[in-house]
This record gives C-alpha cells, structure tokens and sequence, in this order.
C-alpha cells in the first residue's frame, strides 16, 4: 500500500458539520499541545471561516506541509464582519460540506467572533463539534491556584481612566462576596503598565496570576500577592499573557 493509499485509510470519517478548530497559541510544535485526531480533521475540510486568512493559512500548514492552501476556501469572519454577512458562510455545510472554524490563536468561539458563527448553526440545527485544544483561559486559571468552580473572563479592561478603575473595583468586589476568579488581557505592550496600575489600586493582599507565551518555550505562570509583585523585577512587554485576581 502506498503512503498516499495508507494516508487516506487513516482519515477520520468527516461527516458534514461546523468543526471548531483550536490552533496553537505560541511556536510551540503542532503535535506537542493538538492530538492527532485534529490534524486529521483539518485535513479532510476543503472550506474555512477564519479570523486572520493569512494566520490560518499558516496554521494548516504546520499541521502538515502536504496540504494545498490554494486549493482551500476561505472567509474572514473578525469584530469587523457585518452580521449580515455570517449566515452565508454555512452555505458550503447547507451544500453537505464540513466547515472549519479557526480563531486567531487558541479555541475558537470562546472569547471569539467565531461564537456569532456557531450560535447561527445551532439556530438552523446543523451538527457543531468543538475539537480538544490550548485555551489561554483555561490554561491559566488551571496553573493559578485560584478558584476554578466559579470564574469570569472580563476581556479588555476600558481605556478611560475612570471606567478603568471603576471595572478593577466591581472585579474586586466579585472576588470578595462571590469568591470569584476575575480573569482579564491586555494589549502586550501595556503589560507592565498594566501590572503597576494593579498594584496602586487594589489591596496589596490581593493575589495576581500573570500567565505568559502559554505552551511556549518561554512559558511562564506566577502567582503572588501584589504587594510581592511591587517588589519584584518583570517584565512583560510585548508578550502574550493573561491575568488573573482572587484574594
């Protein structure tokens, strides 16, 4: 038998559905932090909806070299995509064609455009299978120590001033009566801005988790008070990372 013959006996039997595709958050290698199960799947889908073409198509071709990006479609669906022009991106599912869905890094539709996407498919009763994959949330209130039965991803902090601090103290005030784990991002290169504004105005008893390059080589996850983080030497600019609150 052939390597092309055995290649193909060992896809998965694709059947026509929204596939929700995890990709890598960091350089890391494919096999190291997706299963093989993924890798299959990617291969077997001929249509995409992704958040960066050019990410993606990148993507797939770390999965496996082998695969002809020119041969593939794809559609951008990003917070710029108008809604009305989600519905016909399952026009290839409708024609019983799978569909492949691929977020910028991480899990697709969690914390995601991916999500608009995936709540129109359920509304029109098509399959949707979400794939096993890295989840900077999840990975990092996993190596946090913080409360993991009941928590919230807040997103970006605002950039005015006062509703700045104002969101800081309700994510306080969720710690303090529900035991809530606040978890939130910033734009990299305000990283340690970031961490000293934590510092001059929450508690010093409050416990910060700076989770960074998550599956990377330079992957990082600390979890300190604030008063320790104001003695302590980081820095964190221009590298992807995820913060985290508990007291």
């Amino acid at each position: 038998m052939t390597r092309t013959m055995e290649n193909e006996s060992a896809r998965p039997d694709i059947t026509p559905a929204l596939y929700l595709l995890p990709s890598t958050m960091s350089d890391a290698p494919v096999d190291s932090v997706l299963p093989t199960y993924n890798i299959e799947v990617i291969r077997a889908i001929k249509h995409f909806v992704v958040e960066n073409v050019r990410t993606a198509r990148r993507f797939l071709k770390r999965c496996d070299r082998s695969i002809d990006i020119d041969s593939l479609t794809f559609v951008t669906l990003d917070e710029h995509t108008p809604a009305a022009d989600v519905p016909q991106m399952l026009a290839p599912l409708a024609a019983g064609m799978p569909v492949g869905v691929i977020s910028e890094a991480g899990c697709p539709a969690v914390a995601d455009p991916g999500a608009d996407l995936v709540a129109i498919a359920q509304d029109k009763g098509y399959e949707v299978v979400p794939l096993v994959g890295p989840s900077s949330i999840i990975m990092s209130l996993m190596g946090s120590g913080f409360n993991g039965q009941t928590f919230a991803f807040n997103g970006y902090l605002p950039h005015e001033a006062k509703a700045r601090t104002a969101r800081l103290r309700e994510m306080e005030r969720r710690i303090r009566s529900e035991r809530q784990t606040q978890i939130f991002i910033e734009t990299p290169y305000r990283n340690n801005r970031l961490i000293a504004e934590l510092i001059s105005t929450l508690p010093s008893g409050m416990r910060l988790c700076v989770a960074s390059d998550i599956t990377g080589p330079a992957q990082s996850i600390i979890t300190l008070p604030l008063s320790a983080w104001a003695r302590r030497k980081f820095n964190y600019d221009k590298i992807p990372a995820i913060f985290l609150l508990y007291s």
